[in-house]
């Protein structure tokens, strides 16, 4: 078995997965963000009798935790952290952009590569999962700082893909499509906050419309659980794609935006 780190895993994707794999006898660490997220995900773990998971604090922007947590034995990272910024594009704060890339993008960048340095130094053959989206394919008008965040890891794990195959080190992606644990809405209820019809150009109502249409379906609030499921198969298995887009409903969403963009016109 693997030893797993999983960062982000106080909630989600990340708790539901990290719990999901020492289920399955994996050896997991679960890295959450704050120190009441440690004393739940010890309490969920014991009272479930997972002896294979232990739980750290790993808040990515505090050199503290980064530091402890490089000194933990792994061999599979998955970088599950990440928050959203929502509202249009056009009129968001730039310093709510800054901070979305700094957690998504910048401090897993630089775990990654801490983690990679070591793993290269001491010959261990690692994996990398990044924990990308469907929208780090194609851009949504609710979220797009995030959806741009998200490219970004997508760029990064492409890059990372062709220079750590030589060290024996894997890379893929896990792009879920959208799934009702909460983030979304939250992410997009983020926007409203700043968002005001005396300062912005963008109504609320208008930005209230497109969200209603992009997660007021049943397709935009699907079952995490089938999520989880896909990423305990992903995660701890030393073959599959490198792009993991899922559900299927989402992987063809993709190709068709992608094809549009080819067609589109100004």
């Amino acid at each position: 078995m693997s030893e797993i780190l999983i960062t982000g895993a106080g909630s989600g994707f990340g708790e539901g997965t990290a719990l999901g794999l020492a289920q399955k006898g994996h050896n997991v660490i679960a890295a959450v963000q704050t120190w009441p997220q440690v004393t739940a995900m010890r309490e969920k773990a014991s009272s479930l009798g997972l002896k294979t998971l232990s739980v750290e604090k790993l808040d990515l922007l505090d050199k503290y935790d980064v530091a402890h947590a490089l000194k933990l034995k792994f061999d599979i990272l998955v970088n599950n952290a990440g928050i959203g910024e929502g509202g249009p594009m056009s009129e968001i704060p730039v310093d709510l952009v800054r901070e979305n890339f700094e957690t998504n993008v910048f401090s897993a960048l630089d775990f990654t590569q801490r983690v990679v340095r070591n793993w290269v130094a001491t010959g261990v053959k690692g994996k990398v999962v990044f924990t990308s989206s469907v929208v780090g394919l194609l851009t949504v008008p609710p979220i797009p700082a995030y959806a741009a965040s998200k490219h970004a890891v997508q760029s990064i794990a492409e890059a990372m893909y062709e220079e750590l195959k030589p060290f024996g080190i894997q890379v893929q992606t896990i792009n879920p499509g959208p799934y009702l644990t909460g983030f979304n809405e939250t992410v997009v209820e983020a926007g409203l906050r700043w968002l005001s019809d005396d300062v912005n150009f963008i109504k609320r109502d208008a930005f209230k419309k497109v969200v209603d249409g992009l997660l007021g379906k049943p397709e935009g609030r699907l079952d995490p659980k089938d999520m989880i499921a896909k990423m305990i198969e992903v995660i701890p298995s030393r073959e599959g794609k490198f792009l993991n887009i899922f559900p299927p409903s989402s992987e063809e969403w993709v190709k068709s935006y992608q094809q549009q963009l080819y067609d589109r016109t100004i």
